[in-house]
């Protein structure tokens, strides 16, 4: 619990709507931008801007994908969705050689004082040049950024030992979809917080998140990207399959209890982490809850926790009858599964927020 409201308050305190923490791979990136894209399909705000930040975050997607996984750091990159109080920001981070950095910051630099029709032609001067052919391109999706965004690019260094740092690069742009550009402390989300909160989760094992506003469409797009990750990884069948199947349950577990947008901007976001942990991994959510569903639901993750495997086998074939225990029957099918397909215990705790609200967390191990 204490994990996922340290997580929880971060994303409120920063206002975040969207948080991916991992590698970043060519086969990840369409999921990871779909799901972005679902994101800002709920944000209200135009379509300029949508598809400015959307550029962006793909332009950064293969940038991370190209850089951030040739020091062994990969783990560590990072893309967040945040809100401001004029517009939104997408904030991606990956870790470099401290080395690297003079060099970045002076191409950064020097990019954020062109105006937007010499972007274009040293745009069009780098694709025409020799040099572009020679060195693949040194500086060229960073242009390609500028120019499709409209506007400058807020960046950030943050060490992290003698030998690397962490690179947080950001975009901002306000209702109407005009680029926002800050300096220093001005950034609506700083290097500093984005390297503790990729702490915190490294800190954790944390091996995914996610955090925002459940939707189908959401919900499809975060199942899709944890399929990716899941297929990626030397990950044995059977056992990715149980991970898959609990994932898609307990996904659905928080959009059913889900009060709504409003109220989880105002008193608590879903969470959704996933932990690798001596070989076991865990799955955890929190999200949102009515006072008044909280002895109820409490009662049916009570009666299955009193099941061992073969009793979970029986009461799961009744529920698929119909024939639900009466005194202390789940009806919730989705929470049978998960402690069947897990070989666990539903671990769970809810945490009374105010009259009307408590935050339910729900955490489920997956045993190899």
């Amino acid at each position: 619990m204490d994990l996922t409201r340290s997580i929880r308050d971060k994303m409120m305190k920063e206002r975040l709507m969207f948080v991916y923490r991992g590698v970043v791979t060519n086969e990840n990136s369409v999921p990871l931008l779909m799901l972005l894209e679902k994101e800002m399909e709920n944000s209200e705000f135009g379509f300029v801007g949508r598809k400015r930040l959307f550029m962006f975050v793909l332009e950064s997607l293969q940038n991370v994908s190209k850089h951030g996984n040739l020091n062994h750091h990969g783990d560590m990159s990072l893309v967040v969705y945040s809100k401001t109080d004029n517009g939104y920001t997408v904030t991606t981070g990956n870790v470099l050689p401290s080395a690297n950095i003079n060099d970045l910051k002076v191409k950064l630099d020097e990019i954020n004082h062109l105006q937007p029709d010499e972007i274009r032609n040293v745009y069009r001067q780098m694709l025409s040049t020799s040099e572009f052919s020679n060195k693949g391109g040194a500086g060229l999706g960073l242009i390609e950024m500028a120019k499709k965004t409209g506007n400058k690019l807020d960046y950030d260094f943050v060490p992290l030992d003698e030998e690397f740092s962490y690179f947080i690069l950001s975009k901002t742009v306000n209702s109407v979809g005009v680029g926002m550009h800050f300096r220093g402390e001005e950034q609506p989300f700083r290097g500093k917080v984005v390297s503790q909160l990729e702490r915190l989760m490294a800190e954790n094992n944390v091996y995914l998140i996610w955090s925002g506003h459940i939707s189908i469409e959401v919900e499809k797009e975060v199942i899709s990207l944890t399929e990716t990750k899941l297929s990626e990884e030397d990950i044995e069948l059977n056992l990715r399959r149980r991970i898959f199947s609990v994932l898609v349950e307990i996904i659905e577990n928080v959009a059913k209890y889900s009060p709504g947008k409003e109220p989880e901007e105002k008193f608590g976001m879903p969470v959704a982490l996933i932990r690798l942990e001596d070989d076991e991994y865990t799955l955890t959510t929190g999200n949102l809850i009515l006072n008044e569903k909280v002895e109820d639901l409490k009662g049916k993750l009570d009666t299955i926790n009193k099941f061992d495997k073969v009793g979970l086998k029986e009461l799961f074939r009744k529920s698929l009858s119909g024939q639900t225990i009466s005194s202390n029957s789940t009806g919730n099918m989705g929470l049978i599964d998960m402690a069947r397909k897990s070989g666990s215990k539903l671990v769970y705790q809810f945490e009374q927020l105010n009259e009307l609200y408590s935050y339910y967390v729900l955490t489920v191990k997956v045993e190899g």
